[in-house]
């Protein structure tokens, strides 16, 4: 049976529940608890008990009596004993021995115990329910403690807990070159005092997501060995105004505190942000408020004592000005996508945490891994490690790191996708229509494997190319050689089938992408020359794009895109047409062995 997930209930369900019980604690328990012991007694020890005048109430009940005598202290005691009707002279005992009557006999309960009932145990209800109360209206607000609203949510961290160096960072060494002036700093300030020098207030540290900016961060705290205080942007927006603003006092107070150190703010952007007026606030909301907070403190503070303030952010177009200029965050240090040495460098550092086969070269990963990031390398070390031991080794072999770099890049093998025997031909036909052309062309990137093997991804499969040089340059012939390959595939799939099918929507993006940048912003066009009409936002987001341009313009640019791609097609087709023997032979190969190595394919090309 399958097991439903358990809903979380309303915090007035459990009130609810606390209520109820109160009601019959209150109607059950407490007067049970309350109500004093009753002693019973024989009728002549409660006479002997009235001739003591010790009796100072009687009560007389349905065929009972119960009375109130004193201890020997003073204490009340209670007792009952049946009922005599023929001691006539009783009830003129009672009354010379100044006994009271009363239907109810007045009780007296602990002091102590009422006090508990009647005050402690309602207060401490009321102060449970306020708590679950504060705890749940805690949540909602993203985990700010109202009592603990002017407090700094920074992590605190010395040098034995950071645990990192420079040593643990590979692929940036610009990066680390410009930071190690502030660790010289701040191990001997006065060095750069003798001559005059200052330390840098801030840096800004600029790059795309998963480059290693938070690890350079700690790795200059591990370096310099002193405290790291590391704090997210997000954490100093708050639903109360003037909350951030307090937070960030909190902040610079801790940090001058332990100076020298080092205050690291992730995600700076977030109250970074450019200011204007066109809000509805008019300009003076609690964004704005903290980041006016973060100027002043950032002014304020002395940069003789060591306080060093390192921010990483993905988009710096939209920091304000004020918080770049000399005397905040005086240096920017990109903190790129690594090179072809870089990537090579990530992986040899990560792959000493596992266990490989001696020998094991990681230079074609590097090599297969162009503008992969520093945090998807240590993902695929770890998927390499993962497939290990599914497959039952002990260590990490070729095909591990293999199957890991298309795993990240394209996901895992959909094997139990079905595809008819036709659709897997048009596929086959497809893929090998990409490597065709990209080996018939001088100057294209070698074809390292084909494989018509689904993907989670949703390829349907795919042709992997790998330059054997690291490039930085786009030339138009390069250009249009990357153009023609990605039009291969639907080429093919014309000149065999007749038809055309939908399996070329990915390729299609690609080739209106880069056939637009060619004539908007590489300045590759017959028409507008070195002309920029494009401009680029998010550059280290996936870099949007908005036309700077005129409508008569965009329409001039949509022309000449068709005839770049139009003319890129065309040159496919006739590489294909020129090649149908081998495109058929190939592509029973692939149908066949349903992946392929890039030697087997050229071995039958060449053949």
């Amino acid at each position: 049976m399958k097991e439903q997930p358990s809903q979380k209930r309303p915090l007035i369900y459990y009130g609810g529940i606390v209520v109820i019980a109160m009601l019959l604690l209150n109607i059950f328990v407490f007067p049970a608890i309350l109500q004093p012991r009753v002693h019973e007694a024989t009728y002549d020890q409660f006479v002997k008990l009235v001739d003591e005048g010790k009796v100072t109430h009687v009560s007389y009940e349905e065929n009972m009596m119960v009375f109130a005598a004193a201890d020997e202290e003073g204490r009340p005691v209670f007792y009952k004993t049946g009922v005599w009707p023929w001691d006539e002279k009783l009830t003129q005992r009672l009354l010379d021995e100044g006994v009271k009557f009363a239907s109810v006999i007045p009780t007296q309960a602990s002091p102590l115990m009422s006090f508990l009932i009647s005050f402690v145990l309602p207060m401490a209800f009321f102060f449970l329910m306020g708590r679950l109360l504060m705890r749940s209206l805690n949540k909602k607000m993203g985990g700010a403690n109202a009592l603990q609203l002017g407090k700094a949510n920074a992590k605190i961290y010395i040098e034995a807990q950071t645990g990192k160096t420079f040593q643990d960072v590979a692929g940036q060494d610009e990066a680390k070159e410009a930071l190690w002036e502030i660790v010289d700093f701040l191990h001997d300030p006065g060095r750069y005092g003798e001559i005059g020098a200052k330390l840098p207030k801030g840096a800004l540290l600029v790059g795309p997501p998963g480059t290693g900016k938070t690890l350079l961060a700690k790795a200059v705290a591990g370096e310099a060995k002193v405290p790291f205080f590391s704090i997210s942007g997000s954490e100093f927006v708050e639903m109360f105004v003037g909350m951030g603003a307090a937070k960030v006092r909190d902040l610079f107070k801790q940090a001058n505190e332990k100076a020298p150190c080092i205050v690291f703010i992730d995600e700076i952007d977030t109250i970074g942000k450019r200011r204007d007026n066109g809000g509805i606030s008019g300009g003076n909301d609690e964004r704005e408020q903290t980041l006016n907070q973060l100027l002043s403190e950032m002014d304020g503070f002395d940069g003789k004592k060591g306080v060093v303030i390192l921010a990483a952010t993905n988009r710096p177009e939209i920091l304000d000005p004020a918080l770049l200029r000399p005397g905040r965050f005086d240096r920017r240090i990109p903190v790129e996508l690594p090179d072809l040495q870089g990537r090579l460098a990530i992986l040899k550092v990560h792959a000493k945490h596992v266990k490989m086969e001696e020998n094991l070269d990681l230079t074609p990963i590097a090599r297969a891994t162009s503008g992969a990031s520093g945090a998807e390398l240590a993902n695929i070390i770890n998927e390499a490690a993962l497939r290990a031991v599914k497959m039952g080794r002990k260590a990490i072999a070729r095909e591990d790191l293999e199957e890991s770099v298309e795993t990240v890049i394209a996901g895992y093998q959909r094997k139990g996708a079905v595809i008819s025997d036709q659709e897997k031909k048009i596929i086959a036909y497809h893929e090998i229509g990409h490597a065709l052309v990209a080996a018939r062309q001088k100057g294209s990137a070698p074809v390292t494997k084909i494989t018509i093997i689904p993907r989670t991804s949703g390829a349907l499969g795919y042709t992997m190319q790998v330059e054997e040089d690291e490039r930085v340059l786009l030339s138009r012939e390069d250009a249009m050689r990357r153009l023609s390959t990605l039009t291969g595939g639907r080429a093919a799939e014309e000149l065999v089938f007749g038809q055309i099918t939908s399996g070329a929507a990915n390729d299609i993006e690609k080739i209106t992408r880069l056939a637009r940048a060619m004539v908007t912003r590489y300045g590759m066009s017959s028409q507008f020359d070195m002309m920029a009409l494009e401009t680029v936002s998010n550059q280290y987001l996936g870099g949007d794009t908005a036309l700077a341009c005129s409508p008569e313009t965009a329409a001039r640019i949509d022309q000449e895109v068709k005839e770049i791609i139009q003319s890129a097609h065309q040159m496919a087709r006739d590489i294909l047409a020129a090649d149908q023997e081998k495109l058929h032979r190939l592509a029973s190969f692939l149908l066949e062995k349903e992946t392929i190595t890039g030697e087997e394919f050229m071995a039958i090309l060449e053949a």
